[in-house]
């Protein structure tokens, strides 16, 4: 009976070792294809377009940095635009980051909106659907409030919008870890696994059907025929869900050759953990078929099963060496080479860690419909949040 569940599982193995071995294949074409449109892009001759810009931030809580991400939209080379912060609550700590950037900037146009009202479960969006009457403009942007960006950040974002037939531009980002063992893990997940994903999904599907919180650029007009803000004030992933919408007006979702920046915390590794079974249970949920495929690139943890249940034989081992070297070249092509990331060589020894680990994290996210989120608890189903009442 042992010799047959051994075979069976080395067999499962190999199948999991193939297809992990054919999507790293994939993530590394994935990024030289997206560098290759990146430079064209940068030798093109740019598209006319510099419409004023309203950029809404909602906010909850102080970031690591969060003055500096702040001031980093303060100093683009762009002709007019304005910045937009909303909180829920009028005592909320990022409260004073805003008016000591007002102080700072006083020629920029800077608001604060106070949200009173609770208009859904992701109070994020409640927050924007409160922001939006504010806003002067007809070109949007939203991202979060931790992200970095740099001086001509708002002029490459929106240049694809002159576009008629782009809906909508994302970015990828690069997370600038803290000094704790989960900041860390957090980096390398997205350096190495989460922007890796979006690559792929971008080779494969002709383009993006989604958006990322890190950017979301569109016009007004789209906004509106969507809806507005209120169709997705309780989902989870709105900044999925609202790409997704856009796209299904036959509009494109462009990811920009952008790269921004996010300053993560000091995560314990509880916070590591919980922060990734919220994002897995989002994608769970929004992108079910894709996310149960996930479970064919998870290259280490069947190269182990492989060596274990093979007691350690030759192939077992010459397999581990393919797939470690795999894994090494991903992570050197979309964290070092597509995103810029300086970090990701120095922890690289962490990888197998984060992806064992990123195993966990599936197996888990399908054992609940529980998330924290800021705080506050919720039970998650297709995509929408009902709060846990405390």
């Amino acid at each position: 009976m042992m010799h047959f569940i051994l075979a069976i599982l080395k067999i499962v193995a190999v199948v999991g070792i193939v297809s992990s071995s054919i999507y790293y294949l994939l993530c590394i074409r994935s990024a030289f294809s997206f560098l290759r449109q990146r430079r064209f892009r940068k030798n093109a001759i740019p598209l006319e377009i510099s419409p004023p810009i309203s950029i809404l931030k909602p906010l909850k809580g102080i970031d690591p940095e969060i003055h500096e991400s702040f001031r980093s939209h303060c100093l683009q080379d762009y002709p007019e635009y304005e910045i937009i912060f909303g909180v829920s609550d009028p005592n909320d700590p990022a409260v004073e980051s805003v008016k000591a950037l007002q102080a700072e900037f006083p020629n920029r146009r800077i608001q604060l909106v106070v949200c009173p009202e609770i208009l859904g479960a992701n109070v994020k969006v409640s927050n924007l659907m409160q922001m939006l009457p504010t806003a002067r403009f007809d070109y949007l942007i939203v991202n979060d409030s931790d992200i970095r960006v740099e001086p001509d950040y708002l002029q490459r974002v929106t240049s694809p919008l002159a576009n008629p037939q782009i809906g909508m531009v994302t970015c990828l980002y690069r997370g600038v870890a803290a000094s704790t063992l989960g900041s860390r893990l957090e980096s390398l997940g997205i350096s190495t696994e989460f922007c890796a994903g979006v690559l792929v999904a971008r080779q494969l599907e002709g383009g993006i059907r989604f958006g990322l919180g890190s950017t979301l650029a569109f016009r007004r007009a789209d906004l509106e025929t969507i809806g507005g803000f209120l169709p997705i004030v309780n989902h989870l992933a709105d900044d999925y869900e609202l790409g997704k919408r856009i796209a299904l007006l036959g509009l494109g979702v462009e990811l920009s050759d952008v790269v921004v920046e996010t300053y993560l915390p000091p995560y314990r590794f509880s916070d590591f953990f919980a922060h990734q079974l919220r994002w897995a249970r989002g994608v769970r949920d929004a992108r079910t078929g894709g996310y149960v495929g996930l479970a064919f690139t998870f290259g280490i943890w069947w190269v182990i099963i492989a060596v274990v249940a093979s007691a350690g034989t030759m192939w077992s081992w010459a397999a581990l060496g393919s797939i470690a070297v795999l894994r090494l070249l991903v992570a050197m092509a979309v964290g070092g080479k597509v995103l810029r990331d300086r970090q990701v060589l120095k922890f690289a020894w962490l990888i197998p860690l984060r992806d064992l680990l990123a195993v966990a994290v599936w197996v888990a996210s399908f054992a609940g419909r529980t998330v924290t989120w800021r705080g506050d608890r919720f039970i998650l189903k297709n995509g929408k949040l009902t709060r846990i009442a405390t």
